[in-house]
C-alpha cells in the first residue's frame, strides 16, 4: 500500500517570496500537549533555509508506512531533526480530491505561487493554539484512514531530472531529495559503480509540485480549503491584510508538512545508509536512478575509506570518463548513524556517466583501488552520442574562434590602414612643403625678372590691376617674329605656368594707337602673382610660329595681387590635396589588384578541385560532388572500367580520415544498379530512401570530424578481388570538418632549385611543387648543395645552422628562405670529402665550389656524397619526415642509401618517393632508385606510358605513376608581371593584363616586343619559340616552322641557345640570313634573356613547341597562362596538356577542359578569336592539381 504524503516548503522569505524584504516568522518546532509555541528569529531561519524550493510528493511503499510507529507521527520526531520542520500526518485524503486538485492546478496557472509579504517585515506571524490542536487531532484521525490514503496517485521515474521540477527538500543548510527505498542494499558495488540493484523494488519517489500547490495544500490533506492571506505593508498608506488568522493557520500547515517530509527523508536515508554499511558499501548516491540535468547527493562512509583519519573530505570528479565538466567540492558530516559524509553534485544533461574520487584536499586519495568511482546516468546520452555532441561543440567553438579571428584581423587591418594613412598624410604634407618651397623659389626668381611693361614690345592697361580684373594686353607685332603674321594669338597662364596653358585669346588690331599695336582682353586669375604668356600665329596645336621672348616667355607682375603668404599657404594645401588624391587612387588600385589576384587564385583552386573530383567520374563520383562534414552523400561506381568488371556483386567499404577515423570502417554495403546508367549505388548505408530515378538510394553519413572520405570496392562481402585504385585507394576530400588533416613533413633532396640554382625543369618542379604542398598546410624542407654559384640575392634570412661530421670531414649546414620555403644548404669544409678522395684518388677534390652545377667529370661522386650527407643531416638533426622525395639520377642514391643505412637507424618513419624528370640521363641510377623507392613518378601520364617498357621501369609498374607538372602561378602571371607593358585599369593606373582585357594587353605586349626587336609594327601573326636548341627539342622542325611562318607572311621570334657548339653555329648562320632577308619579320636571339622570355610569351600569338619527345614541358603551360596559343607535337606532356581545337574536343571534355591549341603540323597563321584566348588563360595549369595528386601519392607511400 502506498501513502501519499505532502511535502511543504520551509516558511522562509526565499520560499514564499521572490522579494528581498522579509517578515519574521514563528514556526512550530513540534506539537506540545499544551499547545505551546516556540519561536526563533528571522536570521536563524534564513541561515537554516538559505534557498527557496518547491513542494513535493513523497510516495512511500506500503511496508515502509507500516514500519513507521504511529507514536512518532503523533508526538513528533525523536532524534535530531533540522530546525524549522514539523511533521504533519495528512487527514483523510481521497483519490478524487487529489485528481481534482491536479486538474485545478493545471487549469489555473494564475493561482498564486506563494504568499508575498510586502513591507518592512517587522510584524510577527503567530499560530494560534486552536489551529494547533485541530491539526494535531487531524493527524491522529488521518493515521486511521490508511485504506483511503492508499489510493493516492504515484508518479513514474520519468518525473525525475526535469529542470523545471527539481527534486529538492531542504534539510538544515543542505538540500536533500526524495528517497527511493528498495528491499536490497543500494550503493557502490565492487567495481566502484554506484546505483540501484537490478532486482530492487520500486523506491520512494519525489514528485515535484509547482509552487502554486501551496495554495491547495489543504485539499491534499483533507483539510477544509482556505485562502492564502497575503500580508502586505504599504509603505505609503500603511495598510495590512485583514486575514491574519487564516495566514497563521496556513503557516502552521505548511511547516507541518515540511517537518513530516524531513522525517520521512531522514528515515529513508538512515535505512539506506544502514543497508549499504551492512553490505560493506562505502559509497551510495541519492536518488538511485540518476538522470541528466539533476541534483544528486553522494554519500561516503569515511570509516570504510582510506580517508578515515583525515579531517577534511573532498570529492573531485568529472563526467563521461573524465572528459566533461570537472568539479571539486567539500563533503560535510551528516547526522546519519555512522561516519557518513555527503555533498551535492549537479549532473549535466550531457552526462552518461559520473566519475569521481575522494581526497583530503592534499595528496591522500580514495580512488576505489585505482579504479575510480562511477555512477551511470540515465540521460539518453551514450559514448558515441557524446562524441558527436563534443564535435558539435567544437564546431561551434571553431566558428566562434573564426569570427573572433576575422574580427581581430579586420581590426588589425583597420589599424594598419589607419597608421598607413597617418604616415601617408605626414609624407604628403612633407612632400607638399618641399614642392611649395621649390615652386616659391622658382616663382620668386621669375618675379625678379618680370616687369609691368616693355617699351615698344608690350604693355597692360590699366597699369594697376588685381586678380579677377579684366585687362587689355597690348603687343607690338612688328617688335618680334610675328611681324608678318596675319593673326596673332595669346597663349597664357599664370604663376610660372602653374596650371599649364590656361588662358587663350585672339589679338585685335588697335586702330586708334599709332604703330602696329594689337591687343587682347585677358581675365586675370584671382590667385595670380604673375602672368605668363607667349604670342603665336595660331591657336594651340595649330600654331607654327611663336614669339616666346627668346625662349624665356613673357612675364608680367600683378601689381595688386593677393598676399604672397596667403597664396603659398593655399598653394601648399592644394598640393597636399592633390597628393592625397593620387595616393588614394594608387592604393585603391593596389588593393583592387590584390583582391582580384586572391579571388582569381581562389576561383582557380575551386575549379581545379572540381576537376580533380570529376577526373574519375568514369569510375566513381559522389552526389553531391562537394562532400560536406555532417552531410549525407551517395557514392556511384562504374565497375566496367575496373578489375571488378563482370562481377555478380560489388561491395562498398568506406571509412574516413585516411582509414583512421575513431569509429573505424563502416560495415560493407552491397551496391545496386542505377537506372539509366552503368554506375552502381551503395546500399545499406546509414539510411534508405526513395529517389526519383533510382530503384534504391542509400546515403553515407559523413561525421563532423571527417576531413577525408576513403573507400574501396570488392567482389564479395568478405573480400575477394578488390578495386583499390592500384593500391592508392579512393579518397575524396571533405569540406567543413571540425578536425584538420594532420600535416605531413616532406623533405626534398635535390641538386637544383629555382631561382637560385636552376638549370632545367627539375629546379622549377622542386620549388613550385614544394610551394603548392606548403599551401595545403603541410611542412616542406629542401636540402641543396651550397654551390659557390648560388644566386644568394633570392635567399632571405641566410644564416649558419649547425655543423656535423660525416665521411671524415666537417659539414656546415646553412639555412635560408627561398620563395617562402625553408632550405638547408650543405657545405663540406675545404670543399672536399676525405671518404670520396680515398675511394676515388683521381677525381677533382672540389665538390661544390666549381662555378657550376653540372658538367664536371666527377658529377656522380659529387652528388653521391651530397645524398649521403643529406641523410646524415636528417638523422643527426633529429628530423622525422614522413616523405623523403628525391629527383632524377642526381639524387637517386638517396633511395638505396636510406633503405640500407638509415631506415632502421633513426629515420624509420620516412618513406621514399622518387621522380623521373628525364629518362635519357642516368638510366642505371634511375633503375636502382626505382627498385628501392616506395613510390615512383614521372612528370606526365603519356610519358609514363611511353617509358613503361624501359628495363629500368618495367619491373616496377605497380608503384609507377604519371603526375603532370605545373607552373608557379605567382611567377608566371601576366597580371603581376613586371617585364610586360601595362594597360590602364579602372582607376587610371597602368597594370598588366588578365583574362578580362587580354586583347588589349596582348596588343600592347606585341607592340612592345616588335619595338624592342626592331620588327615591323604590324598585326601580322607572330610565332614565338623559347627553347634549348637540342635534338630533343626538334631543331629541324623549328627550322621548318620558321620557314612556313615567313612564307605565310607571319613574324617569328626565337629565344634560346644550344649547348652543342655546332648547333649554335648553325643557328647563328640562320639568324644572319633571316635578318638580311626578312629583317622586319624575323629575329633570332641566341642567348638566355629572362625578361625577353616574358615579353615573348605575352606578345606572341602562337608559341611553338615541336619536341621529338617531351616528358612534360613547361613552355606550353606558360604560353597558355599568357593567352598565347600553343602549337605542339603530340608527345609526352605536350599531348596531355594541349587539346586541338579541331580534333580533341572529346578528349578535352573528359578532362573537364576545352580545346586550347593546335597539334603540330605547321603553324597556321589563322586568327584565334577572343573567346579562345580567354579559355586558354583561365585553364589551370598551376601546381594546384599536381599537388593534390602528389599528396595522394605521399599518403599511399605511408600506408
Amino acid at each position: 500500500m502506498e501513502v501519499a504524503l505532502q511535502a511543504q516548503r520551509p516558511v522562509s522569505c526565499g520560499a514564499i517570496s521572490d522579494r528581498t524584504d522579509h517578515i519574521k516568522i514563528k514556526p512550530f518546532l513540534g506539537f506540545l500537549p499544551n499547545g505551546r509555541k516556540t519561536q526563533f528569529s528571522q536570521h536563524s531561519w534564513r541561515r537554516e533555509f538559505p534557498l527557496s524550493g518547491v513542494s513535493y510528493r513523497i510516495v512511500a511503499s506500503s511496508d515502509f508506512s507500516r514500519r513507521r510507529q504511529r507514536k512518532e507521527s503523533m508526538t513528533g520526531p525523536k532524534g535530531s531533526v533540522p530546525r524549522g520542520f514539523m511533521p504533519r500526518t495528512p487527514l483523510g485524503t481521497s483519490t478524487q480530491k487529489t485528481g481534482q486538485r491536479n486538474t485545478e492546478e493545471n487549469k489555473d496557472p494564475s493561482t498564486p505561487t506563494s504568499r508575498k509579504y510586502v513591507g518592512t517585515g517587522k510584524k510577527m506571524l503567530e499560530t494560534d493554539e486552536e489551529q494547533t490542536d485541530e491539526l494535531t487531532q487531524g493527524t491522529e484521525a488521518g493515521e486511521e484512514q490508511n485504506d483511503e490514503v492508499s489510493s493516492s496517485p504515484t508518479f513514474s521515474e520519468s518525473d525525475y531530472g526535469k529542470k523545471t521540477l527539481e527534486m529538492k527538500v531542504f534539510v538544515g543548510e543542505k538540500q536533500t531529495f526524495g528517497i527511493t527505498k528498495g528491499k536490497k542494499g543500494v550503493g557502490g558495488d565492487d567495481n566502484g559503480k554506484v546505483g540501484a540493484d537490478d532486482n530492487e523494488t520500486e523506491l520512494q519517489k519525489v514528485k515535484p509540485i509547482a509552487k502554486s500547490d501551496a495554495a491547495h495544500a489543504e485539499d491534499r490533506t483533507g483539510l477544509k480549503e482556505k485562502n492564502w492571506g497575503i500580508t502586505k505593508r504599504n509603505a505609503i498608506e500603511g495598510k495590512e491584510s485583514t486575514k491574519p488568522d487564516e495566514d497563521r493557520s496556513e503557516d502552521a500547515s505548511l511547516k507541518v508538512k515540511l517537518e513530516m517530509e524531513a522525517n520521512l527523508l531522514k528515515k529513508a536515508l538512515e535505512e539506506l545508509a544502514e543497508e549499504n554499511f551492512s553490505r560493506g558499501n562505502k559509497v551510495f548516491s541519492y536518488p538511485q536512478v540518476v538522470k541528466g540535468d539533476q541534483d544528486i547527493k553522494v554519500f561516503l562512509n569515511k570509516s570504510l575509506s582510506t580517508l578515515n583519519n583525515e579531517a577534511d573530505v573532498m570529492i573531485m570528479g568529472a563526467f563521461n570518463d573524465w572528459r566533461w565538466k570537472s568539479f571539486t567540492t567539500k563533503l560535510n558530516k551528516t547526522d546519519l548513524q555512522g561516519d557518513w559524509w555527503s555533498c551535492e553534485v549537479h549532473i549535466p544533461k550531457e552526462a552518461y556517466k559520473m566519475d569521481f574520487v575522494f581526497f583530503n584536499g592534499g595528496n591522500v586519495y580514495d580512488n576505489n583501488n585505482e579504479n575510480d568511482f562511477c555512477i551511470p546516468v540515465d540521460s539518453g546520452m551514450d559514448a558515441l552520442a557524446f562524441e558527436d555532441f563534443l564535435l558539435e561543440e567544437k564546431h561551434r567553438e571553431l566558428q566562434k574562434l573564426a569570427k573572433e579571428q576575422a574580427e581581430r584581423e579586420r581590426q588589425a587591418e583597420e589599424q594598419r590602414r589607419t597608421e598607413a594613412e597617418k604616415a601617408g598624410r605626414e609624407a604628403d604634407r612633407a612632400q607638399a612643403r618641399e614642392e611649395t618651397e621649390r615652386r616659391r623659389e622658382m616663382l620668386q626668381h621669375l618675379m625678379n625678372k618680370a616687369a609691368v611693361s616693355v617699351d615698344d614690345v608690350w604693355f597692360i592697361e590699366p597699369h594697376k590691376f588685381a586678380g579677377d580684373d579684366l585687362i587689355r594686353l597690348y603687343y607690338n607685332r612688328s617688335s618680334g617674329l610675328l611681324a608678318d603674321a596675319n593673326r596673332i594669338w595669346f597663349h597664357g597662364g599664370y604663376n610660372n605656368w602653374k596650371d599649364g596653358l590656361s588662358i587663350v585669346g585672339s589679338l585685335i588690331k588697335d586702330e586708334k594707337k599709332e604703330g602696329d599695336w594689337w591687343y587682347v582682353k585677358v581675365a586675370v586669375p584671382k590667385e595670380s602673382l604673375v602672368l605668363d604668356w607667349v604670342f603665336a600665329d595660331g591657336p594651340p596645336q595649330r600654331a607654327n610660329l611663336y614669339d616666346n621672348n627668346h625662349r624665356e616667355d613673357f612675364h608680367a607682375i600683378v601689381p595688386q595681387s593677393i598676399s604672397e603668404e596667403l597664396y603659398w599657404v593655399e598653394e601648399e594645401h592644394q598640393i597636399y590635396k592633390k597628393l592625397q588624391e593620387e595616393r588614394r587612387l594608387r592604393e585603391e588600385a593596389i588593393r583592387a589588384k590584390a583582391e582580384r589576384v586572391a579571388r582569381m587564385k581562389a576561383d582557380t583552386k575551386e575549379r581545379t578541385l572540381k576537376t580533380f573530383l570529376l577526373s574519375q567520374k568514369h569510375i566513381v563520383y559522389t552526389e553531391p560532388l562537394d562532400v560536406q562534414a555532417g552531410s549525407t552523400v551517395s557514392v556511384l561506381y562504374n565497375p566496367a572500367n575496373t578489375v571488378l568488371n563482370g562481377k555478380s556483386e560489388v561491395w562498398f567499404r568506406c571509412s574516413f580520415n585516411r582509414w583512421t577515423h575513431r569509429r573505424g570502417p563502416l560495415p560493407p554495403q552491397k551496391m545496386l544498379p542505377v537506372d539509366n546508367g552503368p554506375h552502381l549505388r551503395a546500399t545499406g548505408a546509414v539510411q534508405m530512401c526513395a529517389a526519383e530515378s533510382y530503384p534504391c538510394h542509400a546515403t553515407v553519413k559523413v561525421p563532423l570530424d571527417a576531413y577525408m572520405m576513403d573507400f574501396v570496392f570488392s567482389e564479395r562481402e568478405d573480400g575477394g578481388i578488390f578495386d583499390n585504385r592500384n593500391g592508392m585507394d579512393y579518397h575524396i576530400p571533405v569540406s567543413g570538418s571540425v578536425v584538420k588533416e594532420p600535416p605531413m613533413h616532406i623533405v626534398h633532396i635535390a641538386v637544383e632549385m629555382a631561382p637560385i640554382a636552376k638549370v632545367g625543369g627539375l629546379g622549377d618542379v622542386v620549388t613550385s611543387l614544394s610551394r603548392a604542398i606548403q599551401e595545403l598546410n603541410h611542412h616542406v624542407d629542401i636540402i641543396l648543395p651550397k654551390y659557390d654559384c648560388l644566386n644568394y640575392s633570392n635567399v632571405k634570412d641566410f644564416q649558419f645552422n649547425r655543423s656535423y661530421s660525416w665521411g671524415g670531414t666537417e659539414i656546415k649546414a646553412w639555412t635560408g628562405k627561398v620563395e617562402g620555403l625553408c632550405v638547408y644548404f650543405l657545405e663540406p669544409q675545404n670543399g672536399h670529402c676525405m671518404a670520396y678522395i680515398n675511394a676515388c684518388p683521381n677525381h677533382d677534390k672540389l665538390l661544390f665550389s666549381l662555378g657550376c652545377i653540372y658538367g664536371c667529370k666527377n658529377d656522380g661522386e659529387r652528388f653521391g656524397f651530397f645524398c649521403h650527407a643529406a641523410l646524415e643531416f636528417l638523422q643527426q638533426g633529429g628530423f622525422h619526415p614522413d616523405i623523403i622525395h628525391c629527383h632524377d639520377w642526381s639524387s637517386a642514391p638517396v633511395a638505396w642509401l636510406f633503405k640500407d643505412h638509415y631506415m632502421h637507424y633513426g629515420l624509420s618513419k620516412a618513406r621514399v618517393v622518387f621522380t623521373i624528370h628525364n629518362l635519357e640521363f642516368g638510366a642505371p641510377l634511375i633503375g636502382k632508385a626505382m627498385t628501392y623507392s616506395d613510390k615512383a613518378t614521372t612528370v606526365s601520364h603519356t610519358y609514363s606510358r611511353e617509358v613503361s617498357g624501359n628495363p629500368a621501369i618495367a619491373p616496377h609498374l605497380h608503384k609507377f605513376h604519371g603526375i603532370l607538372n605545373g607552373i608557379d602561378p605567382d611567377i608566371w602571371d601576366p597580371y603581376k608581371d613586371k617585364f610586360i607593358p601595362h594597360v590602364v585599369c579602372d582607376f587610371a593606373i597602368a597594370v598588366p593584363y588578365n583574362s578580362d582585357n587580354v586583347v588589349e594587353g596582348k596588343r600592347a605586349a606585341k607592340e612592345a616586343l616588335q619595338q624592342r626587336l626592331g620588327l615591323k609594327k604590324s598585326d601580322l601573326p607572330l610565332v614565338g619559340i623559347i627553347t634549348r636548341l637540342t635534338l630533343q627539342k626538334g631543331i629541324h622542325l623549328i627550322k621548318h616552322a620558321i620557314s612556313r611562318t615567313l612564307e605565310r607572311n607571319g613574324q617569328v621570334v626565337l629565344l634560346g641557345s644550344a649547348p652543342d657548339p655546332r648547333i649554335q653555329d648553325d643557328f647563328v648562320n640562320l639568324a644572319n640570313q633571316l635578318h638580311s632577308s626578312h629583317g622586319d619579320r624575323a629575329r633570332l636571339c641566341l642567348t638566355y634573356d629572362e625578361p625577353l622570355s616574358h615579353l615573348i610569351y605575352a606578345g606572341a600569338d602562337f608559341i611553338l613547341v615541336p619536341s621529338i619527345f617531351e616528358p612534360c614541358g613547361l613552355t606550353q603551360l606558360i604560353a597558355m597562362r599568357y593567352g598565347s596559343i600553343p602549337v605542339v607535337r603530340k608527345t609526352g606532356g605536350l599531348y596531355d596538356t594541349v587539346f586541338d581545337v579541331d580534333n580533341d574536343k572529346g578528349r578535352a571534355q573528359g578532362q573537364g577542359l576545352e580545346p586550347n591549341g593546335f597539334n603540330f603540323d605547321g603553324a597556321d597563321p589563322g586568327g584565334v578569336d577572343y573567346a579562345l584566348h580567354r579559355r586558354v588563360m583561365e585553364q589551370d595549369w598551376s601546381w594546384n592539381r599536381p599537388a593534390l595528386d602528389y599528396m595522394e601519392l605521399y599518403h599511399a607511400a605511408c600506408k
